[in-house]
C-alpha cells in the first residue's frame, strides 16, 4: 500500500506563485510515474501534469509556461511549481502514483489552492 499525502495549498494572489509537494511511502517510487491532477468546483477531475521515472514531463495545454513538475527521487516526493497563477487554477490539486509493476494507482487526498486577490 501507498500513502500520497500532498501539502503547500493554500491561499495565493493572482499572478502569484505555489509549490505543492507529494510526498510518498512504501518503496520503489522511483520507477513510478507520477502526476498532478485538479479538481474545480462543479467540475471534473483533469489531468494537470505528469512526469515519467526518466523525467519526461507533459502538460496540459492551460499551464505550460507556467507550471513546473518535479521529482526527487532520494526524498521520494514530486513537487508542481506553479507560477503566474490565476483564478482559473483555483481547485482541489490531487497527487497521483500511476499504476504499474503488477500495482494499481494510488491518489492522495487532495490540497486546496484558491487564487484570488
Amino acid at each position: 500500500q501507498v500513502r500520497l499525502v500532498e501539502s503547500g495549498g493554500g491561499l495565493v494572489q493572482p499572478g502569484g506563485s505555489l509549490r505543492l509537494s507529494c510526498a510518498a511511502s512504501g518503496s520503489a517510487f522511483s520507477i513510478y510515474m507520477m502526476g498532478w491532477y485538479r479538481q474545480a468546483p462543479g467540475k471534473e477531475r483533469e489531468w494537470v501534469a505528469s512526469i515519467t521515472s526518466g523525467n519526461a514531463r507533459a502538460y496540459t495545454d492551460s499551464v505550460k509556461g507556467r507550471f513546473t513538475i518535479s521529482r526527487d527521487n532520494a526524498k521520494a516526493t514530486v513537487y508542481l511549481q506553479m507560477n503566474s497563477v490565476t483564478p482559473e487554477d483555483t481547485a482541489i490539486y490531487y497527487c497521483k502514483q500511476y499504476s504499474g509493476n503488477g500495482n494499481p494507482a494510488f491518489w492522495g487526498q487532495g490540497t486546496q489552492v484558491t487564487v484570488s486577490s
